[in-house]
């Protein structure tokens, strides 16, 4: 079956659906003021149950400028912090190779913050701390691989927590 890609602008004054608790950040991208970020995984709660789905999350409009990680020099609470204080665009650079277990998440209109695991192939994680800004949308890509993904769509009210430019065609 094709692949569809299904595409949800966050509303910020409502409660956040696909959650990143869990997620691996495999790629960040930078382009046209654009931070993506491609994750092994995007949750939703449909009827009492964990959906799990494939995606990126689009941050538009973002300034790398005011973007920042903290990365500590091993996983939180074991022992004294000693770590650094680096650039979103410096972090994109020099962990290209790293992935970014997403433990905590928040959202406080402009400013998201992510806190986790940065994982480095070989070597043990350690605790890292993202703060991202941006003034544009918040968008959800959300790829559909199964009939089932299709009807959790066309049957969950996403209205209710989200501006979707779609909403009219997942009625149907």
């Amino acid at each position: 079956m094709d692949k569809k890609i299904n595409k949800f602008i966050y509303d910020r004054h409502s409660n956040i659906i696909f959650s990143l608790n869990g997620s691996r950040v495999k790629e960040f991208k930078f382009h046209n003021k654009i931070l993506t970020l491609k994750v092994d995984s995007l949750f939703q709660y449909v009827n009492n149950e964990e959906v799990e789905h494939k995606g990126e999350v689009c941050f538009k409009n973002c300034d790398l400028r005011l973007c920042s990680v903290l990365i500590f020099n091993k996983t939180l609470g074991k022992g004294h912090f000693i770590g650094d204080a680096i650039s979103l665009e410096e972090f994109m650079d020099v962990h290209r190779n790293c992935e970014f277990e997403i433990i905590t998440e928040g959202y406080f209109g402009n400013s998201i913050t992510y806190s986790g695991w940065l994982w480095e192939e070989g070597k043990n994680p350690v605790s890292a701390i993202m703060y991202i800004w941006n003034s544009g949308d918040m968008e959800y890509s959300i790829k559909s691989e199964s009939m089932r993904d299709e009807f959790l769509e066309k049957e969950f009210n996403f209205s209710k927590a989200i501006k979707n430019p779609y909403i009219e065609e997942l009625k149907k």
